[in-house]
């Protein structure tokens, strides 16, 4: 759960970030949104989740 949280709050700050600097439009943006959520009620959606903790648990065993 902590890591889908922030996931969510990296890609919202993201995309905040985008918005204010024009680099993305409204449309676009909300397009982007509404994908990701239509996309998370999908049968792909735990894939996903199985392939983003993979990489999360791999970048929290490196060793600096």
């Amino acid at each position: 759960m902590a890591i889908s949280l922030s996931v969510v709050l990296l890609l919202a700050i993201v995309l905040v970030v985008l918005f204010r600097s024009n680099s993305i439009k409204g449309g676009p943006a909300l397009v982007a949104i509404l994908f990701g959520f239509f996309l998370a009620s999908t049968g792909m959606a735990p894939s996903i989740q199985r392939f983003l903790n993979s990489i999360a648990e791999t970048i929290n065993g490196i060793k600096f």
